[in-house]
């Protein structure tokens, strides 16, 4: 314990003596800075010349040290002894201190905004703090197990907490900034929320709050048993070409959804493709079918599709043959067992599925916006209440509000659902069992639905690859390159190549970004979803709600608060790319939490106490017994964090900047100008990218190893054995 104690200790001092404590110009390319905040005006200093130089709050930094350093020099002992006792009193008293002391100088003092000596200072008097809660007996004095449950917590309400409470304080809050709990209640209660003239047959149509659950429950239930259907023929058929399935099941997933809305538009809308060529065969009138509710509805399901495949393909590779066959012992039929065994194993991941799906359909920006026509959603209202000409901030807040409790019901109805039963199917024995062959109904079913989805796939994307190769899709079908050229050019000059082509800066930017974010992401939604399933303390389902609160808010909403809460001193990131991870890492950080809690739930608890029982600690357990036993869970995280940073829209389109531009402003802002060829050339680019970079990730994190048999023995062997 002295030895990381002292490399805490000294990481500490680092942060007041040698690094930045306000913005400064430290890693330019991410963190805040730029000539007016860089060290020539005198904010890019250390803590402690700052304090000697006519900032003295700043000296009291050194406080908590001193006492971290006292209690290092205590003898230490046992956790009940009198110098046990004294250690964990200055370390919780050094780490308590220096947090406090850090939040009200940012807070009461006008100042710049926090650099990174004091990003590095918080990080180590929290894990000081966790030094001496541990002393104490928190969490079987597990220092490791105390420290994340800071950190997430901490960073949660930091980046989660705290600009959904900026955002919502503005609910009760006019135009002017006054409060106003009247204005709160009419907007709470007017007609076009919550209206039912649909459904009364009045001529009106219902309220957005009812359209916006009728189509994420109709997205949830279709895409978790699409998703069900690709993972039982991955997982449980003798399909030649798996891999190809895989592919096709995920590329929606790496396509910025307004592109799937925009082929949709051009094979299915009034002058479609499609719609022509039924109006010119079969005499079908055209229509404008395809805007409204079906028309989003087979997008969202298109692009959601995949995450369920992606949670439900791990769940059922997790469940255990012996139990299947167990069931044949017993002459249950193939129907009886998939129904009685292996679909309740596989609740979690259902249930899971469909909560990740709900919520990305209640979240969705894109896709309304471009095929919504007259059918309004929670989402677009927030969007048209910010960005429109009444800007009314106030209404944007109740409608998040909405759309949270639509959100957490959805979470307690699941948790209900789920119970308390036990779903684990991995333990430390060995499984030698076979799966049992799926039903022929259900196979058939299966077959039926992802030939079906498979189908509209590969239209949809037949569209987008051959339009970036046509002059203008649907009025000149002329072959070109030009809208390659102009995204992609690379050009030959005196000084030797460069790169001419428009979308370069915001490709690069795009790239360093995702790649950037998806490790945090994944590593920080893995390590709580270990803290939920496998540790027990104080507040556990408040903080399972915390993890959930960025992935209820839509995107739009998302934006806006980081603006507010983040554009002044004491976190003042507006402009930078350091705001773009942090917004893509809690963000899509749900997701990894949802899948990590799947895959664990089929993991006996018994692989854990057998290693604590030889010695290990938490950190060694979760390092070399659950780590690789949650690969799936780790693909789908860095898959789904890796993707999403990429083709995000909604989250991120108030946070670029001319300087970090992203490739999805990019194609956005050339589809409002008509440059549709140039947005999906970029696009076609994009998926390219994308799926090198999946494979390369699938091929890094590897598949898990049950030991377990892939096939079944010759009955004349097992038959000579079982005589023998």
């Amino acid at each position: 314990m002295k030895r990381h104690l002292g490399f805490w200790l000294a990481a500490g001092w680092a942060a007041v003596l040698v690094l930045p404590w306000h913005i400064g110009g430290v890693w330019p390319v991410f963190w805040p800075g730029g000539p007016q905040n860089g060290p020539s005006a005198g904010h890019g200093v250390p803590a402690l010349i700052q304090g000697l130089l006519g900032r003295p709050w700043l000296l009291a930094s050194v406080l908590p040290l001193l006492a971290a350093l006292a209690g290092l020099r205590t003898t230490g002992g046992a956790k009940g002894g009198a110098d046990g006792r004294a250690r964990s009193a200055w370390l919780t008293a050094a780490g308590a201190g220096g947090l406090g002391w850090l939040l009200v100088e940012s807070i009461a003092v006008t100042q710049p905004g926090l650099g990174l000596g004091a990003a590095v200072y918080a990080v180590v008097c929290l894990v000081l703090g966790a030094h001496g809660l541990a002393l104490r007996g928190w969490c079987k004095g597990d220092v490791f197990i105390v420290a994340s449950i800071g950190l997430v917590l901490g960073s949660i309400l930091v980046f989660v907490g705290f600009p959904v409470v900026t955002i919502l304080l503005s609910a009760v809050q006019d135009n002017d900034g006054r409060l106003t709990v009247v204005g709160l209640f009419d907007k709470l209660t007017d007609s076009g929320i919550w209206g039912l003239g649909c459904v009364l047959g009045t001529g009106s149509t219902c309220g957005v709050a009812w359209n916006t659950l009728a189509l994420a429950g109709v997205v949830g239930v279709l895409t978790t048993g699409t998703g069900l259907a690709f993972a039982l023929i991955a997982v449980r058929t003798g399909f030649r070409f798996k891999a190809a399935l895989r592919l096709a099941s995920i590329l929606p997933v790496i396509t910025p959804p307004f592109v799937i809305g925009l082929a949709i538009i051009l094979l299915f809308g009034r002058a479609g493709v499609v719609t022509d060529l039924l109006s010119t065969l079969f005499d079908i009138p055209r229509s404008r079918w395809i805007y409204g509710m079906p028309g989003v509805a087979m997008a969202q399901i298109l692009a959601f599709t995949p995450i369920s495949f992606l949670v439900l393909v791990g769940v059922l590779q997790g469940v255990s043959p012996t139990l299947e066959e167990a069931s044949q012992t017993l002459r249950a039929t193939p129907w009886i067992t998939f129904r009685t065994v292996t679909l309740p194993l596989i609740r979690p991941g259902l249930a899971n599925a469909f909560l990740i799906s709900f919520i990305e359909s209640l979240a969705d920006f894109g896709n309304p916006l471009v095929l919504g026509g007259n059918f309004d959603v929670l989402s677009t209202k927030i969007f048209y209440a910010v960005v429109g000409a009444a800007h009314d901030q106030g209404r944007a807040a109740v409608l998040a509000i909405i759309l949270l409790s639509f959100t957490l019901s959805a979470f307690l109805a699941q948790r209900r659902w789920l119970g308390r039963r036990s779903y684990a199917t991995v333990a430390g024995k060995g499984d030698a069992g076979l799966p049992s062959p799926l039903p022929s109904g259900v196979r058939i079913a299966a077959s039926a639905v992802a030939a079906l989805w498979t189908g509209l796939t590969v239209l949809v994307y037949g569209t987008i690859l051959v339009g970036g190769f046509l002059k203008s899709l649907g009025r000149d079908n002329t072959l070109t390159l030009i809208h390659y050229q102009t995204a992609f050019g690379i050009e030959t000059g005196p000084n030797g190549w460069w790169f001419s082509g428009s979308a370069w800066d915001s490709l690069f930017t795009t790239l360093g970004v995702s790649l950037v974010a998806m490790p945090l992401t994944a590593a920080l939604g893995l390590l709580t979803a270990y803290l939920l399933v496998r540790q027990s303390f104080l507040g556990r389902g408040a903080f399972e709600f915390l993890t959930m609160l960025s992935f209820a808010i839509p995107g739009t909403v998302i934006g806006v608060s980081y603006i507010l809460a983040f554009n002044t001193p004491p976190l003042e990131l507006t402009g930078t790319g350091l705001i773009l991870i942090i917004a893509f890492v809690f963000r899509n950080m749900p997701v990894g939490i949802r899948a990590g809690i799947a895959t664990l739930s089929q993991i006996d608890k018994s692989l854990d106490e057998a290693s604590l029982t030889l010695g290990a600690r938490s950190f060694t357990t979760l390092r070399r017994v659950i780590l690789p036993l949650l690969r799936p869970a780790i693909v789908t995280a860095m898959v789904y964090s890796f993707v999403r940073a990429i083709t995000s829209v909604s989250a991120v389109i108030f946070l670029v900047t001319a300087k970090y531009n992203l490739a999805t402003a990019y194609i956005v802002g050339r589809a409002e100008v008509g440059e549709y060829g140039l947005a999906i050339a970029y696009s076609s680019a994009l998926i390219a990218i994308m799926v090198v970079a999946l494979l390369a990730i699938q091929l890094l994190v590897g598949e898990r190893r049950l030991g377990r048999r892939t096939a079944a023995l010759p009955v004349s062997t097992s038959a000579s054995k079982v005589n023998a």
